[in-house]
């Protein structure tokens, strides 16, 4: 069975293949909840943002779960509106006081804002360069700004993380970023839970004895990609965590793909309202 949990990153950086994501989580008691009963059922990384607003209560979940800073993968994100290059260094640096901690495993350009990304880039190349941060990458962004950040970038990003579930595999830009050494992540991956109803993947989740969620995450795993489930539930954020023990067929995935639709249910980084 699958007992690997990690994987390299480009730069050699070893990171969880299953985080718990805190988009729209109170960053009072939820947050911390939430984070404490992740690592208490094992997950070891934790995807939050500045624009998520609850940075503080995640370093507080942190610091209260007795676990080694070391042991644990942080990822936050650089907001829109505090993009270019000075900007973004005074948000990291606001983003690691929320945080309590001394540094971050992975930075993140959260939306491909236009005419800002590159200085944006630039200023996480210097944070890397510096030691800061462990790793950085990009949020949100299609081929064409990968290849416009391309163009120009010293270091290329180490982890696109993007909108992708059954119904929208995103499989061209996930090509493109293996042959650019480009890992993907999955933000919503459970598609906002509008997939758990979906009666082909109860139908392979009652083979294996899982839940659709469960068949979802093990799907991510096994295309190689890292995911990041959100959950305030305790319940529910054990159940996400267990999917080492299984693996799908070849036929499964199969009809997972099939179910690609390429539909969004957060916003296009084309026409996103910067």
């Amino acid at each position: 069975m699958d007992r690997n949990r990690t994987t390299k990153l480009a730069n050699g950086v070893e990171m969880p293949k299953l985080g718990l994501g805190v988009w729209k989580v109170d960053s009072g008691a939820e947050v911390v909840n939430s984070v404490q009963w992740a690592i208490e059922a094992g997950y070891r990384a934790i995807d939050t943002a500045a624009v998520y607003k609850n940075e503080a209560g995640v370093g507080k979940g942190i610091a209260q779960s007795g676990i080694k800073r070391e042991e644990l993968f942080v990822t936050t994100k650089v907001w829109n509106s505090d993009q270019g290059y000075d900007q973004t260094l005074a948000a990291y640096e606001e983003s690691l006081s929320k945080l309590n901690l001394d540094y971050v495993d992975l930075y993140l350009i959260h939306w491909p804002v236009e005419g800002k990304y590159k200085e944006t880039w630039r200023a996480l190349e210097t944070l890397y360069e510096a030691g800061k941060v462990r790793a950085i990458g990009v949020s949100n962004f299609k081929e064409h700004h990968l290849e416009d950040l391309l163009a120009d970038a010293k270091i290329a990003p180490m982890i696109n993380q993007v909108e992708l579930h059954p119904l929208l595999n995103q499989e061209p830009l996930r090509k493109f970023c293996a042959q650019h050494g480009i890992a993907v992540e999955a933000w919503s991956p459970l598609g906002q839970g509008k997939l758990l109803v979906r009666p082909e993947l109860k139908a392979i989740g009652d083979k294996y004895g899982k839940t659709p969620a469960q068949v979802i995450l093990r799907w991510d795993l096994q295309n190689n990609i890292f995911t990041i489930p959100k959950s305030v539930h305790k319940e529910r954020i054990e159940q996400n965590a267990a999917i080492f023990d299984f693996e799908l067929s070849a036929e499964d995935i199969a009809t997972i793909n099939d179910l690609n639709t390429n539909e969004r249910f957060g916003p296009d980084p084309d026409h996103f309202d910067f």
